[in-house]
């Protein structure tokens, strides 16, 4: 038999009993939800023991121990009849395998009245038959079986659990001759032996997941490790034997529980009394021997545990201090999968904010009441990209129906919702919205925007006025605003209403290969945070020249809206259209590219701290840099696909504008729902209204005196 050599030095705590430092446990929250779904899927009511598999890994951290962890793959994916096996495959050099046991109760009687102690004695058993067999050579990882003991209680969510460890107990109790670490036992030599032995048998995919082995030293202090299975072949030669664990505890003045059943097994398999043992530990994932152990242990045992009526004491309930550690956790807010989908969202723009923007104000986007008006190939787009930026409140505005070309380009129908005429847009979006995802409060609303230039029928005319009351409300109980519709004159209407109540509005709109997001500005003859909205110092060449045509340049501008660049009112832009006018011809890349922005941009105004009333910014005049968390807040973003570019304009409000000027809002607050009707039923009143009929009278009087004289090489600016 080989021999066990002797302490080079003694140590403070020679001859005193082998203490050992208990383990812990640590179970992942997708444990818990991977067992409720078990149980609701495939258990029921059966309280059938299920068979797990932990993890655990030698010490590896400063000051903190390691815990054998419960994973949501610590339950076995098979059927419960055929998961009577652990799966070994699981392991790997940070997660070396253990096999046991589960008992889940279905009430909390059940699990108060369980036999604790009955529990325990099985399951030591087990490990007693499997050194008697021979079974702990060919998997050592049987010596370090658990038990688990729980009732989840479904419907709040919550589950007790207690763990447990089972450990056989050596009667007399073993005793602890020498505890020192590696380096100081071992020579230099061999000390770097098998420092790189270790190294070598922690990255290979065959032992890596072996938690206890043999060391042999030769006289060349080269150092081997080998499986338990090679005992018989370590007989005889003059090597320096240790017998290896990985060891998960930190203490210097204590192994870990692993050795306790190893030294057990060591005794009763192969009749040694006195035994050097290995406490393996790391840093940064290698091998360290400065805080790795070597300790000398004498091992008698009384009685004989190899008769088969033997019954062992055993031990094993994991404690904290002198008590129990049964713990009590309550999932309530991740496990149910509607908060879990919610819970997991969030976590995608908190890291954000971590890694990224630690200013970012999730909350402001997080409670946005967000209203879309029009769900087609834009409003589809910009809902989506809300849900990601946390958006949770969406009330959708459409009056169409789907039809069979939608669903390839609008991203919240399907081909079902063609069918049988079509749904409802507004309704379907909504739906399908909630499926995706089940956190959101969405609603449909059916609705047709009354527009300038399309007359309404007498009959009609109480019904219209009921849609711009509710839009009108809808609009002053929402924080923002997208106008995502079709035509020109169907933008007008929410254009006047959010001037009116001071909304944040943005505005997207595609030509065949290029886009439009704008932001509106505050309404006339709003009070701002600072009572002075002057524009930038550093404005650009081209928005200096956009002001020469504003007949309101001042010291207190408004950012303009769609129509304040025009110099005609909305009017019928839908009859008399031929098949391709009627059909919104784009280039399917621009709508997603167009609600993006959209979106970015409306995270951007709710991070400002004037909020509707932030200055438009230009990319160049700032250098691409903002004070602000995420960026530039620009007021109008405007791109062609063709060309692959994109730049940020700047334009102020006209106090001709037909929808937010100060003549249109005033007349709007004096007559109410009266001038809207006007505006509608007659085309040119709007024009009248604002001075626009004269401006064009005095454009068509005005003569230009060309130069007779010409120069055939000048270039066209």
């Amino acid at each position: 038999m080989a021999s066990n050599p002797s302490p080079s030095s003694p140590s403070l705590n020679s001859g005193s009993v082998l203490q050992f430092d208990r383990f812990q446990s640590l179970v992942d929250v997708g444990f818990w939800h991977r067992l409720s779904s078990l149980k609701l899927e495939t258990l029921g009511i059966d309280q059938s023991p299920i068979t797990l598999v932990g993890f655990f890994a030698p010490h590896s951290r400063a000051q903190v121990s390691n815990h054998l962890t419960l994973l949501s793959e610590s339950l076995p994916t098979a059927p419960i009849e055929h998961a009577s096996s652990i799966e070994t495959n699981l392991g790997n050099r940070n997660r070396c395998p253990v096999p046991g046991i589960l008992y889940n109760t279905n009430t909390l009687e059940e699990f108060k009245e369980l036999d604790r102690d009955n529990l325990l004695q099985i399951e030591a058993n087990k490990i007693l038959e499997d050194i008697r067999l021979g079974k702990v050579e060919e998997d050592s990882t049987l010596l370090l079986r658990f038990l688990v003991i729980s009732y989840a209680d479904l419907k709040t969510w919550s589950f007790r659990y207690l763990f447990a460890f089972p450990a056989l107990v050596i009667d007399p109790p073993a005793t602890l001759m020498s505890l020192q670490p590696a380096t100081q036992i071992l020579t230099a030599e061999e000390a770097e032996s098998l420092s790189a032995a270790c190294n070598e048998w922690r990255s290979s995919s065959l032992t890596a997941g072996i938690p206890f082995f043999i060391v042999s030293i030769n006289s060349d202090s080269q150092a081997t490790l080998r499986p338990l299975k090679d005992w018989e072949s370590c007989q005889g030669d003059q090597n320096k034997l240790l017998f290896g664990f990985y060891d998960p505890c930190h203490l210097k003045t204590n192994p870990g529980w692993p050795l306790r059943n190893f030294l057990t097994f060591i005794c009763l398999r192969w009749k040694l009394q006195k035994v050097r043992f290995f406490c393996y530990r790391e840093r940064l994932g290698l091998a360290n021997l400065e805080v790795s152990l070597i300790g000398d242990a004498l091992i008698s045992i009384q009685k004989d545990f190899t008769e088969p009526q033997y019954i062992p004491k055993v031990v094993g309930w994991e404690r904290i201090g002198n008590r129990l550690a049964l713990r009590c956790i309550s999932l309530a807010e991740s496990m149910d999968p509607q908060r879990l989908a919610a819970s997991a969202a969030d976590l995608n723009l908190k890291l954000m904010r971590w890694r990224a923007v630690p200013s970012l104000n999730l909350d402001v986007l997080k409670t946005a009441k967000c209203l879309l008006l029009g769900v087609g190939t834009l409003g589809c787009q910009v809902a989506r990209t809300l849900l990601g930026w946390g958006v949770r409140k969406l009330t959708l505005v459409d009056s169409g129906r789907v039809s069979m070309s939608n669903p390839v380009r609008q991203s919240l129908y399907t081909f079902d919702d063609c069918l049988n005429g079509g749904r409802l847009k507004a309704e379907a979006a909504a739906r399908n919205l909630n499926a995706i995802f089940p956190a959101m409060e969405t609603e449909g609303i059916v609705m047709a925007i009354p527009m300038p230039g399309h007359p309404i029928p007498a009959q009609e005319t109480a019904s219209v006025l009921e849609d711009c009351k509710h839009l009108q409300a809808l609009i002053a109980s929402h924080d923002v605003v997208f106008l995502l519709t079709d035509t020109r004159e169907s933008r007008w209407l929410p254009t006047l209403f959010c001037s009116h109540e001071n909304k944040i509005l943005i505005n997207a709109a595609l030509g065949f290969d290029s886009y439009l997001v704008m932001r509106h500005g505050a309404g006339p003859n709003v009070s701002t945070p600072d009572n002075n909205l002057e524009c930038r110092d550093d404005r650009t060449a081209a928005a200096l020249m956009n002001e020469l045509s504003l007949k309101d340049v001042g010291a207190k501008q408004r950012l303009g809206c769609y129509f304040c660049s025009d110099v005609v009112a909305p009017m019928d832009s839908t009859s008399n259209r031929t098949l391709d006018q009627q059909c919104t011809v784009t280039r399917p890349g621009l709508a997603p590219i167009a609600a993006s922005l959209s979106v970015e941009l409306m995270a951007n105004i709710l991070n400002h701290p004037r909020r509707i009333f932030a200055p438009g910014e230009i990319a160049s005049s700032i250098t691409g840099n903002s004070a602000q968390p995420l960026g530039l807040v620009p007021h109008q973003i405007r791109g062609t696909i063709s060309l692959f570019s994109q730049m940020t304009l700047l334009g102020y409000s006209s106090s001709s504008c037909t929808a937010c000027s100060d003549t249109v809002l005033s007349e709007f607050r004096s007559r109410g729902m009266d001038f809207v009707l006007q505006a509608i039923n007659h085309p040119t009143y709007l024009e009248d209204l604002t001075g626009l009929t004269e401006l064009k009278q005095a454009a068509g009087l005005f003569e230009l005196d060309w130069d007779d004289e010409t120069d055939d090489d000048a270039e066209i600016q």
